[in-house]
């Protein structure tokens, strides 16, 4: 009997070693995460406003329905899915025609890769700057020297067309991310595959349609997964550049949190919407997730 027990106790040890070294790190991650999102579902039912940081008086749901009933609500949820759709769609196609370009042997392929990277390196403040002094100036701005070089009249991009100003220069740093990706997905392209088809004489649309599009699919569903995650906390090159204006054009989810937190000092409001924010964010991930899930199978 005791020696039944013995190999029993051996592998149960073996199970509970494993486990015992991550614990851990596993109550340091938990502590990392919940406790920041229980202070923030704490505060967001408290009336809680730095100008008067004594009161905290319960306030139950009335911060989201402040929330939800700001008048900057409803555009920052459409501006912010704008934003998000004109992106992913940028990013995608571009990306898919410039990693074809690269993807052939030429001279100098190397340099351009290179070259063709590194603005995903750049920090989103300092795109933002460049953007803003450097390439959307009306007065000394390269589009503006563009435009008056073919006889036209500059555009002050900022204030005429903010969203859209912002969707550019968002694109622009993240448009390198999704031709990396699709770079390093036709390396892996079947060759073979594709001359065969050539050979039975299938044009380059067809080849593109019928057999490079498929083999991208995977990559293309990972690039929308992420970008999507990480374009919904956008916020310093609206910060730096547009401030959320003209009015609320260009006003997103995030920058209207911080509206609602640093300028009206409201700690309980902005707590709410952080929280609506997590929830979109979730809805968003979940949903990519099955996409994901459905390109993989």
């Amino acid at each position: 009997m005791r020696a039944d027990r013995t190999p029993e106790r051996a592998a149960s040890a073996r199970r509970l070693l494993p486990r015992a070294l991550m614990a851990p790190a596993v109550a340091v991650l938990l502590c990392w995460m919940l406790v920041p999102l229980l202070m923030t579902i704490y505060f967001s039912l408290v009336n809680y406003n730095l100008m008067q940081p004594g009161e905290h008086r319960f306030a139950g749901w009335d911060n989201y329905a402040f929330f939800i009933t700001d008048p900057d609500f409803l555009p920052a949820v459409w501006n912010t899915l704008n934003f998000l759709a004109s992106v992913v769609l940028i990013t995608l196609v571009l990306g898919v025609l410039i990693a074809l370009l690269i993807n052939e042997p030429f001279p100098g392929r190397g340099v351009v890769r290179v070259l063709l990277i590194s603005p995903f390196f750049v920090m989103p403040t300092v795109n933002a700057l460049l953007w803003k002094h450097m390439m959307m100036n009306p007065i000394y701005g390269v589009l503006a020297s563009l435009w008056r070089a073919v006889g036209l009249q500059p555009v002050d991009w900022l204030t005429e067309m903010p969203l859209l100003s912002v969707i550019v220069m968002v694109s622009w740093q993240w448009l390198p991310f999704a031709c990396l990706i699709f770079i390093t997905s036709l390396q892996s392209l079947d060759r073979e595959q594709m001359e065969a088809a050539r050979m039975d004489g299938a044009n380059a649309l067809q080849r593109f349609y019928y057999l490079t599009l498929p083999h991208l699919a995977r990559p293309m569903a990972v690039v929308v997964m992420i970008e999507m995650i990480f374009l919904l906390s956008v916020f310093a090159e609206i910060a730096i550049t547009t401030a959320g204006g003209p009015g609320n054009e260009s006003t997103n989810l995030t920058y209207l949190i911080y509206k609602q937190s640093l300028m009206n000092f409201d700690v309980g409001v902005a707590s709410a919407g952080a929280l609506f924010a997590v929830v979109l964010a979730n809805i968003v991930s979940l949903f990519l997730i099955r996409i994901v899930g459905k390109s993989l199978d």
